[in-house]
């Protein structure tokens, strides 16, 4: 139980309804979902949409998803792939000649097609109670009359301004500044697109004058975009994979997401004593900074989109993870692998939803980079994401960009299931720090015994290519023993990530936590 003395907030409970994200107004409206007798899926997506609006800097429709969910009836975890693919033409061989050795992060050739509403559109028919049209009104609501700008999204909109180009400028900028807190910022032009999308579904988004808006947008600054590569249609089924951590199973979305990448880690973790190290220490800082340098690197070579991704099973295996273990020095920090060409600040957004069936949403949705490309169509506003730069040009490579393929995705929705039964969807967002931050989140829990709160707010620290970024929640010592054994070692300006989680306890109360590095928060009722 957490002091009282102290600053802090205590894990929400409740048993008909649960929801955490990272701001106020999503997690309202995916209660209000509920109450209005919606399940799980309609609440997580009605929720995902308004914080498009909310946190145009980390997410939006010209953005993609990847989803789990348990069947209340089944327990079984089923994935979905929002993700999208490169344009037919894209090509690796014309941005080498061209002299680039990374895909341009705000050029049209890092935009791969959005598949976040083609996703939801799917899942509200498949999995949804309500209907497309009623979930997606108070996303309508909020477009039209505008959101108060909240503290950390004025935070991130200052940092991510920069990128906004063209017309993105005039939507997403108030008099050529970023927004500030208190602001109102309201988006007209997408809410006539949503307007459309609950009447005529994902064809509405996907052919016609929205997607047309969108190929007219990335033509002009040369993209390789026809209306053909935003018809075309795409399978987004996928089946989860899971490893175990000390009796717990850890549920991560497969390829072309990195959650294979947070399996890895704490498979090399349970090499070592983790319980036994100061929780806060700079022992314990070490070997996961080790572990995730060593299972990145494993991600760099490895993951990609599914049909190219052929050495899953290599990175599952506990035998893998006990040899790349063996290359661990406890008191030595080794060079770090080479940086992956994505391996920058990333934004995201995460929510989870509970009904009273017990059906689990975690859900992640993102634009990838702040303000995505910094590219906006025209008519209705719709930002696009920059996927494509989570492609290598490296020649051969399994995650090379080609045509028709998908990116490595940064996002990862996670679960936790004890004894066949799902207890917890959770979610770390920040870019590349999300296997990390899936691994220390389950350790924090089962090594350390921390409440759900507690876990999520305890300081953490990240080996981020060839530098350690330690959060001010650590001690001065604990930043000097690390450089002390070789680590070079940094205080990040921006908290890394952000968590939301629901535990489900066997009694059916829900409990619910949201991360304090976020504007957000954990509702029920």
């Amino acid at each position: 139980m957490r002091d009282f003395h102290m600053p802090g907030r205590s894990e929400v409970l409740a048993t008909n309804g649960m929801c955490a994200t990272s701001h106020p107004l999503g997690a309202q409206v995916a209660i209000d979902t509920l109450k209005r007798g919606g399940n799980a899926m309609d609440a997580a997506i009605a929720g995902a949409i308004v914080l498009g609006i909310c946190e145009p800097q980390m997410t939006g429709t010209g953005g993609d998803c990847f989803v789990l969910y348990s069947d209340p009836r089944s327990g079984d975890v089923k994935a979905l792939n929002g993700s999208g693919h490169a344009p037919a033409r894209a090509s690796a061989d014309r941005l080498r000649d061209a002299g680039h050795e990374t895909v341009p992060l705000t050029s049209p050739d890092a935009v791969t097609i959005p598949r976040a509403i083609d996703a939801f559109c799917h899942l509200s028919e498949t999995a949804g109670r309500l209907g497309l049209d009623a979930i997606l009104q108070p996303a309508i609501h909020y477009a039209d009359q505008g959101v108060p700008v909240a503290a950390r999204v004025a935070f991130d909109w200052a940092n991510g301004a920069g990128t906004l180009q063209g017309g993105a400028r005039t939507k997403y900028l108030s008099n050529g500044k970023a927004f500030q807190r208190g602001q109102i910022f309201s988006a007209p032009g997408q809410a006539e697109a949503l307007r459309r999308i609950a009447k005529s579904g994902r064809d509405a988004f996907y052919s016609g004058e929205i997607a047309d808006d969108m190929v007219a947008a990335l033509q002009a600054l040369g993209g390789v975009h026809t209306a053909e590569d935003f018809a075309a249609p795409c399978d987004m089924s996928a089946a989860p994979i899971s490893g175990d951590y000390k009796g717990v199973d850890l549920i991560e979305h497969p390829p072309n997401g990195q959650g294979a990448t947070a399996i890895l880690m704490l498979n090399i973790l349970k090499q070592f004593d983790i319980a036994g190290m100061n929780p806060l220490g700079s022992e314990r800082a070490h070997i996961e900074a080790e572990a995730a340098k060593l299972a990145y690197d494993a991600r760099n070579r490895f993951i990609a989109d599914p049909d190219h991704t052929a050495r899953l099973e290599h990175m599952l295996s506990v035998g893998t993870a006990q040899k790349l273990a063996a290359l661990i020095d406890p008191k030595r920090a080794m060079a770090a692998p080479a940086d992956v060409s994505e391996a920058v600040h990333k934004d995201t957004i995460y929510i989870t939803v509970v009904d009273r069936d017990g059906m689990a949403v975690s859900l992640i949705y993102s634009i990838f980079h702040g303000f995505g490309s910094g590219i906006a169509s025209d008519k209705f506003g719709i930002l696009l994401q920059n996927r494509g730069a989570g492609f290598t040009l490296e020649p051969g490579h399994p995650n090379e960009l080609s045509g028709g393929k998908r990116p490595m995705h940064t996002i990862i929705p996670g679960m936790l299931a004890e004894n066949g039964r799902v207890t917890m969807p959770f979610g770390v967002m920040g870019g590349a720090y999300q296997p990390t931050g899936h691994a220390r989140f389950l350790s924090n829990l089962v090594d350390f015994n921390m409440d759900l709160q507690q876990a999520v707010d305890a300081p953490r620290a990240f080996a981020d290519g060839a530098i350690v970024k330690v959060e001010r929640g650590y001690s001065d010592e604990v930043r000097q023993e690390l450089a002390d054994i070789g680590h070079t070692v940094v205080v990040p300006d921006t908290a890394l990530g952000g968590a939301q989680a629901i535990r489900i306890h066997d009694t059916g109360v829900l409990e619910g936590a949201s991360d304090p590095r976020k504007d957000g928060c954990a509702l029920g009722y």
